[in-house]
């Protein structure tokens, strides 16, 4: 294991915690009828935006998906525009105009979350394209669920990065399920890391629930596109334990049974055993730090749903380019 700090470790955790609670709210708010279309959560997943953004300055740029809550967190976007965004304020990461697929927050390094499978991999490609041309060490990362390597985007976005040899990092969050089908259904090689061989570039598969796993992944990949050594594809391999959407039915294409033995792989809970057992750090300490971020949430969903709604009047603003 890579040597880290008390401090750092208890910072991994606290992110993560921070998603988690995020999530959660967001899952009572969607449910009392609060959030207004879709609502995917990252509950499950939160080791990976966390083990890869903590090596990220506030320049790199990461690029993410339909998923995406969690990578906005991990990025700097703060609970309270992330929960206002989610209930359609003028205050949220994109003025209550974007919702759960929709976040931009370019001033902390998110140049938006989409809902376009794989559209993330030629974004991130293009941006460590620009970085490349104008000479800096920044770098841009792609979030991508396992179903998009399927899609002709994951081929050309790796294929160019690798040609060109791009700093970039492609992170595939592979939970087994596109939406409702398996990723065993839908290929015959369901090794996403055995992949990039065929552009001729590193990939390394590991477990996406281990935030430690991630974190030394990340830490290789993102030095070696600093460098100007090339791209690297890391698939990480995880579990939504809630449904693909809120609303949407979480059994009947997946057994029960299935989703309780991922539950018990909890990343938080696993780092939490391992913040006492290999960092020895006190139990007052974690839980202080559980008060901190539940405290934090909560007064996050508070300033969210006292914020405003957006003015009528503003409608017609971030629609076209203003060239006066």
């Amino acid at each position: 294991m890579t040597q880290i700090t008390p401090q750092r470790a208890l910072a991994l955790f606290r992110q993560m915690l921070v998603i988690r609670r995020c999530e959660e709210e967001l899952v009572k708010a969607h449910q009392a009828g609060e959030v207004i279309g879709p609502c995917h959560t990252y509950i499950g997943e939160e080791a990976i935006a966390t083990g890869v953004c903590a090596h990220l300055h506030p320049d790199d740029v990461i690029l993410s998906t339909h998923r995406g809550h969690g990578h906005a967190l991990a990025k700097g976007v703060s609970p309270a525009a992330l929960l206002a965004e989610l209930l359609g304020k003028a205050t949220g990461c994109s003025g209550g105009r974007g919702g759960s697929m929709h976040l931009f927050a370019p001033e902390v390094g998110l140049y938006g979350t989409n809902g376009i499978v794989a559209g993330s991999i030629n974004l991130a490609t293009g941006a460590a394209y620009a970085f490349k041309l104008s000479g800096s060490a920044r770098v841009s990362v792609a979030f991508f669920g396992d179903g998009a390597v399927n899609n002709g985007a994951f081929h050309e976005g790796l294929n160019m990065a690798a040609t060109w040899q791009l700093p970039v990092l492609f992170v595939c969050e592979n939970n087994q399920y596109a939406t409702e089908m398996t990723f065993a259904s839908s290929t015959r090689n369901t090794s996403v890391a055995s992949r990039a061989s065929d552009y001729a570039l590193p990939g390394f598969c590991v477990d996406g629930n281990d935030v430690m796993a991630v974190y030394e992944a990340a830490q290789e990949a993102i030095a070696r596109a600093r460098e100007g050594s090339g791209p690297t594809l890391i698939e990480c391999l995880t579990y939504r334990t809630r449904p693909h959407s809120e609303g949407m039915r979480s059994t009947g294409y997946r057994d029960a049974a299935e989703i309780e033995a991922w539950r018990a792989r909890c990343p938080i809970v696993r780092w939490r055993a391992q913040l006492a057992d290999v960092f020895a750090i006190p139990e007052e300490r974690i839980a202080q730090i559980e008060r901190e971020v539940a405290e934090q949430v909560a007064e996050a969903m508070s300033r969210a749903r006292s914020a405003p709604w957006p003015d009528p009047a503003s409608v017609m603003q971030h629609v076209y380019v203003d060239e006066g």
